[in-house]
């Protein structure tokens, strides 16, 4: 959010007050799904979201969250770069901008009990976001039903031991104080979660040339800043949960058993959430 004013306060000095920007944080506007939600309907022009929101916009977005396939930021930034053009129009296509890119941290499972490899987590009571495609097919890979949760009720999931695992980063384990219920995590990431900032086509193309070029110059500046703070936060979050004591499993030993669980997952979404031909070009762009 310092970031996001910044960005408002930045815009709104580069067009004398002609244009600005309002944020609601918070969870005040609910969950993803009703964010995307109210920005079909217009009630906001747009959101901050992660995967789960852009995959509700975009379907194939999905791509960029499966477990084990862009676990490094190299990785992801190098496709998000060489694929920007391509993923641009897939949200032009649904009425949508995709304005800036960004991340929340790197995906770890956060555990009552140590969860070396996949399959240690089929005794255990996982969290897993309602809308969150890519953990639900983990889960079913894997062999558990996870439990189906939105975010506001995963803290008092940890309490009543609804849920004794769950899939977040340290920033986000740390900020939604879920890192104080749990005693292990993973000691590898799964994925990086994903996210930007999508506004509605239709109201950025209806501004003055000017405050286009204004809002889409000091956007790429706030994505930059976005994603550096992001990162640095998640790096020091790490820290933080290393200190209170939670302990990273060893998982390398098992580092077969995760990559057939990837595989599998890919092999499964393939031809009916993304194509095969984006498949192999996002493995391209990560990989050249």
């Amino acid at each position: 959010m310092k970031v996001l004013n910044a960005w408002n306060k930045t815009l709104q000095e580069k067009t004398d007050g002609r244009l600005k920007a309002r944020f609601y944080p918070g969870g005040s506007q609910g969950d993803e799904r009703d964010f995307v939600r109210k920005m079909r309907v217009g009630q906001l022009d747009g959101g901050v979201v992660t995967i789960v929101g852009l995959a509700m916009l975009v379907r194939s977005m999905v791509i960029l969250g499966v477990p084990g396939f862009l676990e490094t930021y190299d990785k992801l930034d190098r496709v998000r770069s060489k694929l920007a053009d391509r993923f641009e129009k897939m949200f032009d296509e649904e009425g949508f901008k995709m304005v800036a890119w960004g991340d929340a941290g790197k995906t770890r499972l956060f555990s009552v009990k140590p969860v070396a490899k996949p399959s240690d987590v089929r005794s255990m009571r996982p969290w897993v976001w309602k809308d969150d495609l890519n953990f639900i097919e983990f889960y079913d890979v894997v062999g558990v039903a996870g439990v189906r949760l939105g975010v506001p009720e995963v803290y008092p999931g940890l309490q009543t031991k609804m849920v004794d695992v769950v899939t977040s980063s340290a920033l986000t384990a740390v900020a939604l104080q879920w890192y104080t219920r749990v005693n292990y995590m993973t000691g590898h990431n799964l994925s990086i979660i994903v996210g930007g900032v999508v506004m509605k086509k239709d109201k950025l193309d209806a501004l003055p040339p000017d405050l286009q070029e204004a809002f889409y110059s000091t956007a790429k500046r706030a994505e930059t800043l976005l994603n550096k703070s992001i990162r640095r936060d998640d790096e020091k979050a790490y820290d933080v949960v290393m200190k209170k004591g939670i302990l990273a499993t060893n998982t390398n030993e098992h580092e077969a058993a995760w990559d057939a669980v990837s595989e599998q997952i890919l092999d499964r979404m393939t031809g009916r959430v993304f194509s095969k031909e984006l498949v192999d070009a996002v493995r391209a762009a990560a990989t050249n």
